[in-house]
């Protein structure tokens, strides 16, 4: 089994390997408490990317 966890987009479930449909799948993140993070990390990734855009 993969060490590597998976956030589902559409029903918010984390797992432990790839399950579901890779179009909503977000990772592979290094452990659960990563993985229940994906949105938060994703929006902190997006508010930087857009800071770098205005510079």
């Amino acid at each position: 089994m993969s060490d590597e966890w998976y956030y589902e987009i559409s029903t918010g479930k984390v797992t432990k390997g790839k399950e579901g449909s890779v179009l909503d799948r977000m990772g592979p993140y290094p452990d659960e408490a990563t993985a229940r993070r994906a949105l938060e990390i994703a929006k902190e990734r997006n508010e930087s990317a857009d800071a770098d855009d205005e510079d």
